[in-house]
């Protein structure tokens, strides 16, 4: 069944949208983060303007988001006081970064930064936890295991001015890097389409060294208040949220992860990390293919209405 997307400007099988976000939404249950890095990627590659492929996961993001987060609320595995700062940083970075989508939308060159930053960025993240799951696989074998940065252990972030107190993950650290971190996910989340779970994770547990059992519903909350404030953003600055595509690919993704859910926790850690670095990897060969591969149609027309006066 055909639909008519009015932002994207085409008809779509919706099956095939809620298939998408079903697929996505399979591997985010499965490997435990947010799907917009990969779902972003995947409806560019299928015919989707970049602009309205990014605005609108936002709104995916946001409702896989909230299910997790109101979970992990019910448990108290949330620190809604280095939530708070995380927030307010991310929400500053998103202003900056719905304005960046904007102008370089203007400057027709949304499409190339949106294509480079993916390849970048994906494809670090990728090798990087490709490295990781094989050296541990290794070690494994060998019967050798590294020392593991146990949180709560200081080191260099911990001597940093302004330090706060956040009684629920037990630290007293510098608001100066929560501040940096929170900023980043924001401008990188509302530029590029992307929760940022999969970054804001690691640097809480390896930077600021958050316990466990509070990190990951904080950085729910986190991507949650951030993704809502980026699809606001992104509606009222550059008009590129598509309502029902957003809610077609929700529909799906909310389905899927919980198939994937259950798989993945039958699955090493090792494993899932490993075949999450592959299929990252795999979708940055694809941008980088995209950049070198002359275009089929070279040239495009588009209609510039100038202004009176």
């Amino acid at each position: 069944m055909q639909v008519y997307l009015p932002i994207a400007e085409l008809s779509v099988n919706i099956f095939f949208l809620i298939g998408m976000g079903g697929a996505v939404g399979f591997l985010s249950g499965l490997f435990g983060v947010g799907g917009g890095f990969l779902l972003t990627p995947l409806l560019i590659f299928t015919g989707i303007p970049a602009p309205v492929a990014v605005a609108s996961v936002t709104g995916q993001v946001v409702a896989a988001s909230t299910s997790g987060a109101l979970s992990y609320y019910r448990h108290g595995g949330i620190d809604f006081h280095l939530a708070m700062y995380l927030v307010f940083a991310g929400v500053i970075g998103a202003f900056f970064g719905v304005s960046t989508f904007s102008a370089l939308r203007g400057a027709g060159q949304l499409d190339l930064v949106i294509s480079l930053g993916y390849l970048i960025f994906l494809g670090s993240i990728g090798s990087l936890l490709v490295y990781e799951a094989v050296g541990t696989l290794v070690r494994r074998t060998k019967n050798k295991n590294r020392p593991l940065k146990v949180p709560g252990k200081h080191n260099w972030v911990h001597g940093l001015p302004l330090r706060v107190r956040f009684k629920r993950s037990n630290l007293y650290v510098s608001i100066l890097p929560v501040l940096g971190i929170g900023l980043f996910i924001g401008f990188v989340g509302s530029l590029l389409g992307i929760g940022g779970g999969f970054i804001l994770v690691p640097a809480l547990v390896y930077i600021l060294r958050v316990p466990g059992n509070v990190v990951i519903g904080t950085s729910l909350l986190q991507v949650l208040a951030i993704m809502a404030a980026t699809t606001i953003l992104h509606a009222v600055n550059s008009q590129t949220v598509d309502i029902v595509f957003a809610l077609s690919l929700m529909v799906g993704g909310v389905t899927g992860a919980q198939f994937g859910a259950a798989i993945g926790q039958k699955m090493r850690g090792e494993q899932t990390r490993a075949l999450l670095g592959f299929i990252v990897l795999a979708v940055a060969l694809r941008f980088a293919y995209s950049l070198l591969v002359t275009p089929s149609d070279p040239f495009s027309i588009t209609a510039i209405t100038l202004g009176a006066g």
